[in-house]
């Protein structure tokens, strides 16, 4: 296959972000006579929705930012780029496990579910990036190389940050659930940086 333009993967993708995204929501339910009472108590399944919602949120972006910088796509990057979006697709799953049994024995089986979820996603999403800017594979010939040090700099940890928060499941699964809201706030604060110096940067 010859090296293609990137518009209908970068329309298909953005379909497949929004459908996970609004998933999220649809997970979101409350149970029971007293209203009031049941809408606090589904605090579980705000705060899932939210740090999920803000994780694919920032994947979003950050795939919009990976293709800012690619001119052309082959079957290999397209292919990588189905599995990662498969994964994204799933995230809504673990989401609601972690919902329903943040107060139970359970928590730990649902963080690991939802740990081992997101990384693999970032192990796919490193490797689409990865692949692509390898000897500038599929680079635009005009790419700047500080956005691609920036970007790439930014994909090293993700996927170790994410195994390590898992593992911690095993021992804390709370603690594995704290963190991966800590690191969706990270990123949606690293991103916000690095979208500002790469907009000073043009």
């Amino acid at each position: 296959m010859r090296p293609v333009s990137t518009s209908r993967l970068e329309t298909f993708s953005d379909g497949v972000f929004a459908i996970a995204a609004t998933l999220l929501i649809l997970n979101v339910h409350v149970d029971g006579p007293h209203l009031g009472h049941a809408l606090a108590r589904a605090w579980p399944s705000y705060a899932a929705y939210g740090v999920s919602f803000v994780t694919i949120g920032i994947m979003w972006a950050n795939h919009h930012g990976v293709f800012s910088q690619i001119d052309k796509v082959d079957r290999t990057f397209l292919m990588i780029n189905v599995f990662f979006l498969m994964a994204v697709a799933f995230v809504p799953f673990p989401t609601v496990l972690v919902a329903e049994h943040v107060r139970d024995a359970g928590l730990q089986a649902a963080a690991l579910a939802y740990g081992f979820t997101l990384t693999v996603t970032a192990v796919l999403y490193s490797l689409l990036w990865f692949y692509a800017m390898s000897g500038r594979r599929l680079l635009r010939h005009d790419a700047d190389p500080r956005v691609v040090s920036g970007i790439t700099r930014s994909f090293l940890p993700g996927p170790w940050i994410y195994l390590t928060s898992t593992l911690l499941a095993f021992w804390r699964p709370v603690v594995s659930i704290v963190l991966f809201a800590a690191i969706a706030a990270f990123y949606m604060l690293e991103s916000a940086v690095f979208g500002r110096r790469q907009t000073a940067t043009e």
